[in-house]
């Protein structure tokens, strides 16, 4: 009971959260959830993956973006937050993939993004990969 009563709580407050963006040098936008507004594993494997794209070390940041949709997967929060999430880090995750010339992947990931989440940033994600990409 007191482990169930924590675990709603912990997803109470990744609910009430909100993104921030780290801007790349790229022009991608890179989506973090800010400190302590989510449960540990979440926010350490979302801001790592942002991280790690920004350090450019892309295989690293696909691997951990994708440990962080696995973990939102498994959210058990309003819908809407989780989608919402979900698109945030598979937008991440397609920056990663697009910079690791894993375009197919990338453009996937991207439009998922852009469907999950009717979010200016992951859009910008997806209109900034096209035009990268000549599409």
């Amino acid at each position: 009971m007191k482990s169930s009563l924590i675990k709603t709580i912990a997803l109470g407050s990744l609910f009430t959260c909100s993104a921030a963006v780290m801007a790349d040098t790229s022009d991608y936008k890179l989506m973090v959830i800010e400190q302590a507004t989510a449960p540990q594993p979440l926010e350490q494997s979302f801001n790592s993956c942002a991280l790690n794209v920004k350090s450019k070390n892309y295989a690293q940041a696909e691997e951990i973006c994708t440990k962080a949709i696995a973990l939102l997967k498994d959210a058990d929060g309003p819908k809407f937050k989780v989608r919402q999430l979900t698109s945030y880090a598979l937008s991440n995750r397609g920056v990663a993939r697009l910079k690791s010339n894993n375009e197919t992947a990338a453009l996937a990931d991207l439009y998922e993004a852009n469907q999950m989440s009717n979010s200016t940033m992951v859009s910008h994600n997806l209109n900034r990969a096209k035009e990268e990409l000549s599409l």
